[in-house]
Formats: structure tokens, C-alpha cells, sequence
């Protein structure tokens, strides 16, 4: 082993490098791609929003802010999350403002988990879970699920994975990469699950307001689920504003201590200007939001019907932007058939795989990318499904 690799911790020798960007790295060296690859809305952020963090550079905020965030964004999210949930969170201690989701998702994890602790989470799942687990030492469990369950994740399939070492359990529905959401009523008998072993739960709720037909449920909503839920949220999907990359966490205010411990060494604070803009997207009313959603509705519901019209099953989505259609009837495996669509037809897909075993012979195929654009994929994966079909 070269001196290099060796000096590698073997933690993260042992995590696989992400495969969204693998393909997000291919796709940029290769002219004429649709990409319905990486989960980027293709909105731009709402003009008064950006206009909010430019107001803040002209009066000069350029300097760090509380380590917690600004007081006044923490106070608006705190008036938000119960205006909308019911939920009361304290502003000073009970909030904490974070570099995008995947920041607090590593905090979250840092902060709880000891050596050797496992954490269960659904199998196909976003990237960055496992990962996350990992590298805080602890174990992801995974439960398999699949097309033929919704790809919902049920306390019957949790419990028999609960041992001495479970810490928690990881959620994130809507779910990404299969747009799959949770009911009440399967919410309901997960924390039941929480509460009879002690568990916590860490919910992922970026998507929560893109659903389309269904009503989302924040998970500390539940009876005697506040104290025991981690809720991260951001303003990435929802307000189209991925690069600005603020994230928040609310929870307990001793997690939420411990979280900000590890959050005042690493990361010290969120930059001021996206805390300026996330403030004035949290004050101006919803309706870009919903015209937004109303949207990405309508994106589904092409991107669905094309799809089966192709020859592909595919579940219906009911949250998020992504679906996930099976691409058994070639014969190929997901990485196999996505990297052919992209060198044949110029089409970007993330492969199933991805996102697990489970996430095997499916694609995750974004539709937050303009109308005309999925209307021309779409073409272009039914000539590639007729020339590859199996015989």
C-alpha cells in the first residue's frame, strides 16, 4: 500500500464515493446533456430573496454571526415551525442554523452516536445516510424496501432489527430518490416503536412540502415525539435555493447543544448572506412556493405517463421530484444502463444502485428540470428502450 492510502483513515477507505456525483462529474465534460441526474431545482431563487443577501453585502454583512445563527432567523424559524406544524421551539437554545441538510445530518449523527451504535434506516435511501453513520462510528442497519411496498419503510420491518445497540432511527420522506411519503398512520406506529425501546428518531423533512396529493406529516408532531425527534429542514428544494446552502435543526435543547459543540469547532456558522436570504424567504408568503410545487405536479405527472408509455413501470411518486422507474426489461444493471444512456442518447439518470442494493434495476430520474427538456428525454430513452429491450 502506497504511504498515501495508508494514512487513510480505513473508516472512509471503507465508504464508497458518492454515485450522484460521479455521474454529475461525467455529464459536465459532455456536450448536449438533459440532465435528470442531480436534484437541482431549475427555478432560480425568487428576486427578492437574492435581493436580501445583496442588501446584506451592501450594508456590509460580511462577518461571522452566532455560531447558532442569527437570532432573528432562528426566532422567524421558531414562529414558522408553529404556525405551520403546531410545534413550540425555543429560538435560543432549541434551533440551531446549519450549512445545508447534510450538515445537521452530520451533526445529528456526531453528536448522538457512540462507537459500535446502530442507527436503522430504509434501503434505497439518500446517499449521504449510511455515510453519515459511518463516519460517526456507528453501524447503519438497512430494511430492504420495495416497488412492491411503496418503498415504505414499516414498523413490522423495523422492529425485528432493533438490538441492544440501536441508537436511532433515520428517516427522510419524502422520500429521495423515490418519492415515496409516509402516512400518519405509518408514522404513527414507528414512534410507537421509538418511544417502547427508547430510540430516536432523526427525520429529514427537506421535501415535506413537495407532495402532490397527500398531506405531509412532521414526525415531532406525533404524540410524545418532540423530545425524541431530530428535525432537520432546509431551503434547498423547497425556495430553490440550493447553493445557498442553509439548513436548520430543531430538537431537544440538549441535542441541539451537543450538535452546536461539534457545529462551533467545524463549521463555526452558515454564511451571513444565505442567513439574510433564508430570513426573508421564511417572511414573504408561499406562493412562489406553491406555484413552484403546482409545477414540479404537473413535471411528475409527464415524467410518469412517459415513462410507462416507454415500457418502463414505474411507481407513482408522491413527494419530492424524483422518479424512480424499474429498467428490468433491458436485462441491465442500473450503472450499466445509465452510463449507455448517457454516451448513446445524452441523458443523465442516477443509477438505482446508488442508493443501495435495493435501488438495483431502477433509475432515479430528477423532474425538477424544465418541462420541454423531460418531454425530449423521454424521446430519447424510448429509442434507447426499444434498441435495448431484452429479447
Amino acid at each position: 500500500m502506497k504511504l498515501s492510502q495508508s494514512h487513510i483513515s480505513e473508516i472512509v477507505r471503507a465508504i464508497p464515493p458518492s454515485g450522484i456525483r460521479k455521474f454529475f462529474d461525467l455529464l459536465s465534460s459532455i456536450e448536449g446533456v438533459i440532465s435528470l441526474g442531480v436534484g437541482e431545482p431549475d427555478f432560480v431563487t425568487p428576486w427578492h430573496i437574492c435581493e436580501a443577501a445583496i442588501y446584506s453585502l451592501e450594508k456590509g454583512y460580511t462577518m461571522y454571526t452566532s455560531n447558532k445563527g442569527m437570532p432573528e432567523l432562528r426566532a422567524e424559524l421558531s414562529g414558522h415551525l408553529e404556525s405551520r406544524f403546531g410545534l413550540t421551539y425555543d429560538s435560543e437554545d432549541e434551533i440551531l442554523i446549519t450549512v445545508g441538510v447534510s450538515e445537521g445530518l452530520d451533526l445529528a449523527m456526531r453528536a448522538i452516536l457512540n462507537p459500535g451504535d446502530e442507527v436503522i434506516m430504509p434501503n434505497p435511501c439518500y446517499v449521504a445516510y449510511p455515510a453519515s453513520v459511518s463516519l460517526a462510528g456507528g453501524a447503519p442497519v438497512q430494511v430492504p424496501t420495495t416497488e412492491e411496498n411503496n418503498f415504505e419503510i414499516t414498523a413490522a420491518d423495523i422492529e425485528p432489527r432493533i438490538t441492544q445497540k440501536t441508537k436511532a432511527i433515520l428517516l427522510g420522506y419524502p422520500c429521495n430518490p423515490t418519492g415515496a411519503v409516509l402516512s400518519k398512520e405509518e408514522l404513527t406506529q414507528i414512534a410507537e416503536l421509538a418511544k417502547r425501546y427508547n430510540l430516536l428518531v432523526v427525520s429529514d423533512e427537506v421535501y415535506g412540502r413537495l407532495v402532490y396529493g397527500v398531506e405531509h406529516t412532521c414526525l415531532a408532531t406525533l404524540p410524545g415525539m418532540r423530545e425524541r425527534t431530530i428535525l432537520l429542514n432546509g431551503f434547498s428544494k423547497a425556495y430553490a435555493m440550493t447553493g445557498w446552502r442553509i439548513g436548520y435543526a430543531a430538537s431537544d435543547k440538549e441535542i441541539i447543544g451537543a450538535m452546536t459543540k461539534i457545529h462551533q469547532y467545524t463549521m463555526l456558522c452558515a454564511p451571513i448572506m444565505g442567513q439574510m436570504a433564508a430570513l426573508e424567504a421564511l417572511k414573504a408568503n408561499d406562493s412562489e412556493v406553491d406555484a413552484m410545487v403546482r409545477d414540479y405536479d404537473r413535471r411528475r405527472r409527464v415524467i410518469v405517463k412517459g415513462l410507462r408509455d416507454i415500457g418502463l413501470s414505474c411507481f407513482e411518486p408522491r413527494g419530492a421530484f424524483y422518479a424512480f422507474p424499474s429498467i428490468k426489461v433491458t436485462g441491465m444493471t442500473s450503472e450499466e444502463f445509465a452510463e449507455k444512456l448517457l454516451w448513446e442518447e445524452k441523458v443523465a439518470v442516477v443509477p438505482g444502485s446508488a442508493f443501495g442494493q435495493c435501488g438495483e434495476g431502477y433509475l432515479r430520474c430528477c423532474y425538477a428540470t424544465a418541462l420541454p427538456d423531460i418531454e425530449e428525454a423521454l424521446k430519447r430513452m424510448g429509442r434507447f428502450i426499444e434498441r435495448h429491450r431484452k429479447k
